[in-house]
């Protein structure tokens, strides 16, 4: 679905062909593959259609105490028996791949761990609060390779967030819109479903992945919040100063003479 420029020429990444040429796929994810596969098959026989319907996320995880569905949900596949659910498959071995690749074995599985349970319980306290009647079952937009794609084209949009992406051949875009771009899909799948929790479950998803792969973690992304809150509050206070007092505030890069030890008048 996509290829890396070999030779890192402006790291442009093509969708639309060339994703089966990555070589031998990591085990992992073959062995996600065939669970989805798997499961999605024996949800049409009367005999075996008990085993996904256990295993997906449904309000028995916590009237039934079904705790094991918080972190088998996402890999039981879902869907109707059309050529969509093998796209769907291809997308999440295309980007699951290069994730798998870009993290390693042990921070893919950290990073399933956390997005995959850290939203399943989201998006059960959120449909156990607001007991919201959706058209559809809830949690059926989070369902199966749905949450694992939201996961994968959140992690890729992270890591490369300045690749171009030639989607489907013709379309140029960074890789840092995707997630704003399947953010604006799943909420088009709650306009026709009203499955409110699977929607910010889809939501918690993009969110958990962004501050795991985020150096330092939340701890970071609140320390940069604020540095940027307070940032604007001083230049908020300069722009005043000039209205009011008529000051210029002129940067280090402004000033053409220096005076002596290196530094020039910055208010005149």
């Amino acid at each position: 679905m996509y290829s890396r420029d070999p030779y890192g020429g402006g790291g442009r990444v093509r969708f639309g062909g060339g994703g089966l040429s990555g070589g031998r796929p990591p085990r992992d994810l073959t062995i996600i593959l065939a669970t989805l596969f798997v499961t999605f098959a024996l949800q049409f026989f009367s005999s075996t259609e008990i085993v996904p319907a256990l295993l997906r996320l449904t309000p028995a995880l916590w009237r039934g105490a079904f705790l094991w569905q918080a972190a088998t949900y996402a890999f039981v596949g879902t869907g109707r028996p059309d050529l969509w659910f093998i796209f769907s498959l291809l997308m999440v071995f295309w980007f699951g791949r290069d994730v798998y690749n870009s993290l390693g074995q042990k921070r893919f599985r950290k990073l399933l761990a956390w997005a995959v349970i850290g939203s399943g319980l989201a998006a059960a306290l959120v449909q156990l609060v607001t007991g919201w009647e959706a058209r559809a079952f809830p949690f059926t937009l989070m369902q199966g390779q749905h949450m694992l794609l939201t996961i994968f084209i959140a992690a890729f949009a992270i890591r490369n967030a300045e690749a171009t992406i030639q989607l489907f051949f013709v379309l140029p875009i960074q890789a840092k819109w995707f997630i704003a771009i399947e953010m604006a899909f799943a909420f088009l799948g709650f306009l026709s479903t009203k499955d409110l929790a699977g929607l910010l479950g889809l939501w918690s998803a993009v969110g958990i992945t962004y501050v795991y792969l985020t150096p330092g973690g939340a701890k970071q992304i609140w320390k940069r919040w604020r540095l940027k809150m307070k940032k604007r509050k001083v230049q908020r206070e300069l722009e005043q100063l000039k209205k009011e007092k008529g000051f210029r505030v002129v940067s280090r890069d402004d000033d053409d003479e220096p005076g002596p030890g290196g530094s020039g008048p910055w208010v005149n």
